[in-house]
């Protein structure tokens, strides 16, 4: 039975509540609250959505669409490893790399990359907004407006995150540069990005009806971005 409008915007709002509490706590919390909140926020969500009337199929989380979405998701980390390859490669794209928050040796990279990205950033963000929010919207507003209220709000989740990018990034802070008027530009940038990104991500969760695809491009853009990160900074040094 499909949820009065009221009852929708309650639940609509909750999840909201939700994910603003646990963007502050990532923010300000002690270190790895992320690793311990996404997982158990993520679980938190589906049983919302699930409460709210959402089939597996609505949350991208069907079994049907398993090997699509496994499909979609290969190609996407191929195709981001291809372009960070060469991004890496050539001088001109290469300051974009220039992290400071990644600098880190080989073993601290790969656990980030391959337990903090998918468990601490992927998962809850791919649940919350390519599953919970889009299933939402979608099954009371269609999909045009279920992608636009995704991908906005994936764009305002990031600015927290953010506040510090025209500092830690060599690229973004000589382009805008690092007082307050950088980081002005540098968050309403990461925003407007981070919102087509994911348009990206939701047609990807809708032409394979899972949240695999969407879990692939996600991981592959923020874990491989990492890696080639670190390995820069490592060759660097060396």
């Amino acid at each position: 039975m499909p949820l009065s409008r009221s009852r929708l915007a309650l639940v609509f709002g909750a999840v909201v509540v939700i994910l603003v509490a646990v963007n502050v706590a990532n923010k300000y919390g002690p270190p790895g609250t992320g690793l311990v909140a996404g997982p158990l926020v993520a679980l938190v969500l589906v049983l919302i959505g699930r409460r709210s009337g959402l089939t597996w199929h609505d949350l991208g989380l069907s079994r049907r669409t398993l090997v699509p979405g496994l499909r979609y998701a290969l190609g996407a980390v191929l195709l981001v490893a291809v372009v960070y390859a060469i991004g890496a490669a050539l001088p001109f794209t290469r300051p974009a790399f220039q992290d400071v928050r990644y600098h880190l040796h080989l073993g601290a990279a790969l656990t980030t990359a391959f337990v903090v990205v998918p468990l601490g950033t992927v998962l809850l963000e791919e649940v919350a907004f390519r599953g919970v929010l889009m299933g939402l919207v979608n099954r009371h507003r269609g999909a045009v407006w279920a992608s636009i209220t995704s991908s906005v709000l994936f764009g305002l989740w990031h600015i927290l995150p953010s506040l510090r990018l025209n500092r830690v990034n060599g690229a973004v802070g000589a382009t805008v540069g690092t007082g307050l008027t950088g980081q002005i530009l540098a968050v309403t940038a990461a925003v407007a990005f981070t919102a087509l990104a994911g348009l990206l991500l939701c047609e990807l969760r809708r032409r394979s009806g899972s949240l695999l695809a969407a879990v692939g491009l996600h991981w592959a853009t923020n874990g491989l971005g990492l890696l080639i990160t670190a390995g820069l900074a490592a060759t660097q040094l060396a």
